[in-house]
């Protein structure tokens, strides 16, 4: 089977039956197509014909490129690179996995950025108002530091999952590989939301409603979304769409944005119930992660604090 169908239907294999989403299928795409291209130009015209030594030479030439990719670009494009080759496996097409030895470099830890306390609640205030975008972005605000869901997540929510955690004080969030997990919503978080229904989402629906027919015939009639968080063209709100309200909000706030992301408010979510006292397991539970050892990057976050808190305020520190 030539390399290219194998990489289709291995692409199909992640979307439909793993389940994974459309950006990471994206990407898999493309590492896959550099690997193709890389195993072209050296003479191999099928997966089965590759050996151990050939992708061995593929992960130096990831390192050794003029401008070398970083060591998590080389472990995510090796990392892709094996997927496909236990796919042909499997799929009977090669007789051996001659990737299954090649380790990816071990990225170099980095510390999640979190926000403070202060910071957060001058976003908040930033964010706030009476008109209907700033009654969206005040709710969208609230909802992913209130309950770290991802930019994903919180853009996947639909009026009735609002509704019902309205009712509940229960959201429950589809994440990685389309599992779903039960978040409390905080009072805050609460209070924003309903203010946003009532008040905001009808608004913006109304306003996407007027545009015509010509926004109608591009899908962006709200009327027709269940989308809760929607644009001012009345399309549910895009990953992107999300950054820019989060630097925009930054600005007015004076809080410093160059770092800022939706992923921030998820990383402030997790140190700042750790600094509270909050479990580990349970931060774990809250934010998703399949392992603990995930979550306990934000313990040296917090360890980190205290022991800078300790060197500036004990007499005998240094």
């Amino acid at each position: 089977m030539p390399p290219a169908q194998l990489v289709d239907r291995f692409l199909r294999h992640l979307a439909v039956e793993l389940g994974r989403s459309p950006h990471t299928v994206a990407a898999y795409g493309r590492d896959l197509a550099a690997y193709l291209a890389f195993l072209d130009a050296a003479g191999i015209g099928e997966l089965a014909a590759v050996a151990r030594a050939d992708v061995d030479a593929y992960a130096r030439s990831l390192r050794e490129r003029e401008r070398p990719f970083a060591p998590s670009s080389v472990a995510r494009m090796l990392s892709a690179v094996r997927g496909l080759h236990r796919f042909a496996l499997d799929e009977g097409a090669a007789t051996i996995d001659p990737s299954s030895e090649v380790r990816p470099p071990r990225a170099a830890q980095r510390l999640p950025k979190a926000i403070t306390i202060a910071e957060v609640e001058a976003l908040l205030q930033a964010a706030g108002g009476d008109e209907p975008q700033r009654l969206r972005d005040r709710a969208l605000l609230e909802l992913l530091y209130g309950t770290g869901a991802r930019v994903s997540e919180a853009t996947g929510l639909d009026v009735d999952d609002a509704s019902a955690a309205l009712e509940t004080g229960l959201v429950r969030l589809t994440g990685k590989g389309r599992k779903q997990r039960i978040v409390p919503l905080g009072g805050y978080a609460r209070a924003a939301l309903e203010a946003y229904l009532v008040r905001g989402r009808p608004a913006l629906a109304e306003a996407a409603g007027r545009g015509g027919a010509s926004m109608r015939a591009n899908g962006a009639h709200a009327r027709g979304t269940a989308a809760l968080f929607l644009g001012a063209r009345g399309a549910r709100l895009s990953r992107q769409h999300v950054w820019l309200i989060i630097r925009g909000t930054a600005e007015r706030a004076g809080v410093a944005g160059e770092h800022l992301s939706p992923h921030t408010l998820r990383h402030s979510f997790a140190t700042h119930l750790l600094q509270g006292g909050a479990d580990v397991r349970v931060v774990q539970e809250l934010l998703g992660h399949a392992s603990v050892a995930t979550t306990q990057i934000y313990t040296k976050v917090t360890a980190d604090a205290l022991r800078d808190a300790y060197v500036l305020a004990h007499p005998r520190a240094r």
